[in-house]
Formats: C-alpha cells, sequence, structure tokens
C-alpha cells in the first residue's frame, strides 16, 4: 500500500488543493503528495470507495482531506467540486485534472462510436468544464490559483496504434491547456500540462500483459530502460504548481523515460 508522511511545512502548506481522477495511479500519487507538503486535498473521482481509500492514507498520517464523488463530464460536476473544495477549505489554490479514459486497442476504423463518445467526454469536454469552474473561482482570489491538468504523451509528442482517438483528445487537452493560459495568466490563474508515458498504472499494460511483462519490454524499447513511477508525475506536477515554476505558462512538461525521444 502507498503511504504518505506529512511535513509541518511544505510549499503547499494550508493551501486547499483539487485533484480529479485520485482514487488509484498518478491521481492518488499526487493527492499524497500535496498532502505530504501540507497541502488540503479535495480527492474526487468517479466511484465513491477509492477516493475515500486515499483520504484514509491522508488523513492515516496526519493531514486534511475530503472525498468527493463526480463524473467530471456530467454538467455542473466540476463547478460542484469547485464548492466542495471552497466550502469545507475556504479556497482553491491548485487544481490537477487528471481523469481520463482509454477505450482503444482496435484500429480507428474499428472503434465503437460509443467508445469516441467516451473518451471526448471525458478527456475533453471533462477538462473544458473544470478549466471553466476553477479559473472563475481563482480569478477572484488575491492570490490566484495555479492548474495543471494531465495529458498525455499520446497527442501532441506521440500515438500508437489502435490509439489514434485517444491521441485524439489528449492533442486536445494540450491545445486547450495552452490556449486557456494565455487567456487567463493576467487574471492571476497559471496553467500548464504535464504528458505522461508509460507510467506504472494498469493503464500502460497491453492487453495480456503482466507488469513483469511490461518491466522487461520498457528495458527493450524505453530508453530510460523502464516505465516512470506514479511518483515521478506526481513531482512534475506539484513543481508545475509550485512558485517555483512562477514563470512557466502553458508549459507542456515530458515525463516519459525518453520514449517520445
Amino acid at each position: 500500500m502507498t503511504t504518505v508522511s506529512t511535513r509541518s511545512a511544505g510549499r503547499f502548506q494550508d493551501r486547499t488543493v483539487l485533484v480529479t481522477g485520485a482514487g488509484s495511479g498518478i491521481g492518488r500519487a499526487t493527492a499524497l503528495a500535496f498532502a505530504a507538503e501540507g497541502a488540503h486535498v479535495v480527492v474526487a473521482g468517479r466511484r465513491p470507495g477509492p477516493p475515500a481509500d486515499t483520504v484514509a492514507l491522508i488523513e492515516e498520517a496526519g493531514g486534511k482531506a475530503l472525498a468527493v464523488t463526480a463524473d467530471v463530464s456530467r454538467p455542473g460536476a466540476a463547478a460542484a467540486l469547485v464548492e466542495a473544495a471552497v466550502d469545507r477549505f475556504g479556497s482553491l489554490d491548485v487544481a490537477v485534472n487528471n481523469a481520463g479514459v482509454f477505450r482503444g486497442g482496435q484500429p480507428l476504423a474499428d472503434l465503437p462510436e460509443e467508445d469516441w463518445h467516451t473518451q471526448l467526454a471525458v478527456n475533453v469536454t471533462g477538462v473544458h468544464l473544470a478549466l471553466q469552474a476553477q479559473i472563475r473561482r481563482m480569478r477572484t482570489q488575491p492570490s490566484g490559483g495555479a492548474i495543471v491538468n494531465v495529458s498525455s504523451t499520446f497527442g501532441a509528442h506521440a500515438t500508437s496504434p489502435g490509439a489514434a482517438a485517444y491521441s485524439a483528445t489528449k492533442a486536445a487537452v494540450t491545445a486547450l491547456s495552452r490556449g486557456a493560459a494565455l487567456d487567463h495568466i493576467r487574471d492571476g490563474v497559471r496553467i500548464n500540462v504535464v504528458s505522461p508515458g508509460a507510467t506504472a498504472t494498469t493503464m500502460s499494460l497491453r492487453a495480456g500483459e503482466t507488469e513483469a511483462d511490461r518491466a522487461e519490454r520498457a528495458r527493450a524499447t524505453l530508453p530510460l530502460g523502464r516505465v516512470s513511477a506514479t511518483e515521478e508525475v506526481a513531482a512534475a506536477i506539484l513543481y508545475l504548481a509550485s512558485g517555483e515554476a512562477a514563470s512557466l505558462v502553458g508549459t507542456d512538461l515530458v515525463v516519459d523515460s525518453g520514449g517520445s525521444l
């Protein structure tokens, strides 16, 4: 089980951070990392169980967190998440839009229409609605806020057979983020992107592949010789959200073991 140890002070001490898709994988690692640096974390996910488990890990280590069940593709869900964060902790200082789905594995011509619409709704419309709700709150705050959207190397940087539709949605996330960054930096809202490559999550496993199989494939195909750890992606997200990255606006930070070189 992943654990977290809180510290008495950190880069995000007493800041309110919202993380979507935080019930597992990159989202959970990110929520734990923010909590370890003193943040109050709102943990969002489509099903109630996984976010509650993430919150339990944070609270066991002495941190503060709130679990909220939300489908980001639904109208009103993003605004409700922002409201929940502000009601509980008083502000929204950082938002990480990590929720995403992959439907693919077959050529584009054979992709069911429902799978296209699902990916578009969650990966693109969900981020669009989240950005609107988060920016509308952050621009009213004297301190503004920071937003990090989680895209993918599939999209603006690379693609793979069976991932055309997914790649299109993630390329849209990158473009949407860059445009929003330009629109709202003068409002005090700083927006950036992290694009993970193959990471130690179930999404990077091919059909019928075990973690050992994936490790062997990574040794042969990735320049670094391994997939990225979820904690490494989380570290990139925290950097972009922090004051250390104050001059980064619309940046797309690739974390992919060299896979898209």
